[in-house]
């Protein structure tokens, strides 16, 4: 019987390594006869495994997907991906935290010894950028929508929330999803915009998919052709790999939650309840200065040199333009 139990476990091993096994090909890897090879996968599937099988001279089997989930089985390495993977999991952005915890207490659980060993041994913790709003989670269940709807190239009708100065609003999208992301602890969906007719990468915690979806779609061509590069660029200067050309650093009087929202994709960090520091980029220093300026609050230049001249060159054509308009009556 052990014998037995563990050439079963052989099989399983084998089975999860590859779509499908000619069934000569597994009996030699086993040691074993075809005829054992067949017994033993009866008895898998008596234990829940759905093993399928091709008939004919060159019939193998496959491991198949059931209505439950039966016992796994892991190699040392994929146990401990698995258990870092769940462990890192509540630092994902999808509001999965819960689950994720339970399952791995489970997969410890049935762990030999020395893997437990090495899995207690690390020990992550999700620390939040200070005074920063956290991310929103994403349900679960939008997460799966939309990667659904990206495997069956089925248009995709959403209501997407955007938070503005004057409250949040939303509108009505329909979009060709292509990938599902994860940036700096945010989900996003890059899809091909209908109504404005180019790439878009919209944030998953501000979409609510409508059912039902519509018609599928050909898949267009990813500009640059990589997923990573195309993201990395939006956010570093819109198709730029480089990012932005100018980059400074400033220190404004305001609290780095009043910042962040509007920060782009600037770096924000708390200085104390009332400051924070912004790293922003922009095609041009004049416009870096401006941008900045908007904040309405406290500006202390950090750097670079160039940066504090073009707010030196904004603050003369604010000086000029408000002594312009001095002693004049408005229109009407």
């Amino acid at each position: 019987m052990p014998k037995t139990s563990a050439r079963l476990l052989s099989l399983l091993s084998l089975l999860q390594l590859r779509r499908e096994w000619p069934g000569a090909l597994l009996a030699e890897r086993l040691g074993v006869s075809t005829r054992t090879v067949r017994r033993d996968v009866e008895r898998l599937r008596e234990l829940g495994y759905p093993v399928a099988a091709a008939k004919g001279p060159d019939g193998g089997y496959r491991l198949g997907a059931g209505t439950e989930l039966p016992p796994l089985l892991f190699d040392d390495e994929q146990a401990v991906a698995l258990a870092v993977a769940l462990g890192t999991a509540s630092v994902s952005g999808a509001a999965i935290g819960d689950a994720a915890a339970r399952a791995l207490g489970t997969v410890r659980q049935v762990m030999p010894a020395r893997l437990r060993r090495r899995i207690d041994t690390f020990q992550v913790t999700a620390v939040e950028r200070s005074g920063v709003r956290a991310p929103s989670p994403v349900d679960s269940g939008v997460l799966m929508a939309l990667s659904a709807a990206v495997r069956a190239r089925e248009t995709l009708r959403f209501d997407y929330a955007r938070k503005g100065r004057d409250g949040a609003e939303s509108a009505v999208r329909r979009a060709e999803p292509h990938h599902l992301v994860t940036w700096d602890g945010r989900w996003y969906l890059v899809a091909w915009d209908l109504e404005r007719g180019d790439w878009r990468t919209f944030r998953a915690d501000r979409i609510t998919p409508r059912t039902p979806a519509g018609p599928r779609f050909t898949p267009r061509a990813l500009p640059g052709g990589d997923v990573a590069a195309f993201v990395a660029g939006r956010f570093q200067g819109y198709g730029r790999q480089d990012g932005m050309p100018c980059r400074g650093e400033v220190v404004l009087g305001l609290p780095a939650a009043d910042v962040f929202p509007f920060a782009r994709d600037g770096v924000v960090e708390a200085l104390g309840p009332d400051r924070c520091r912004l790293v922003l980029g922009s095609w041009s220093w004049a416009g870096l200065a401006a941008a900045v300026g908007a904040f309405d609050a406290d500006i202390e230049v950090v750097g670079p040199d160039a940066l504090r001249a073009a707010f030196a060159r904004l603050a003369g054509r604010c000086a000029a333009a408000a002594a312009g308009g001095e002693g004049r009556q408005p229109d009407g």
